[in-house]
């Protein structure tokens, strides 16, 4: 009975564009983020997830695998980037340079 009572819940969270699961578990202290999303079986719905290369972390944090979670916390499971921001970013203010929305001296808005 004292071991149920030392177990605290985490959730583990995956989210798409158009879908979003949140697994709620009960873990043990010492329990590490990847035995968390283990024992989630959150794979089982999104079989895409590779749990070896897997990105994982806490409030938009980056956190090992091996890290150990604390009560209050949630594993974030991360997709990988389609693209780099500061790459959409540049396109994006280059565009509007050659379009003449943008002063091609300073970056800033034309007035």
């Amino acid at each position: 009975m004292s071991n149920e009572q030392e177990q605290f819940p985490v959730d583990v969270v995956y989210a798409l564009p158009q879908q979003q699961k949140v697994v709620h578990i009960m873990v043990t202290p010492g329990t590490t983020f990847i035995e968390a999303v283990r024992q989630s079986n959150i794979c089982a719905f999104f079989p895409e997830i590779e749990l070896e290369t897997v990105k994982l972390g806490v409030f938009s944090r980056i956190a090992k695998h091996d890290e150990v979670l604390q009560p209050g916390q949630r594993v974030e499971i991360y997709r990988p980037l389609i693209a780099d921001p500061k790459d959409v970013r540049r396109k994006r203010a280059e565009k509007a340079k050659d379009e003449g929305r943008a002063s091609k001296v300073t970056g800033g808005r034309v007035s």
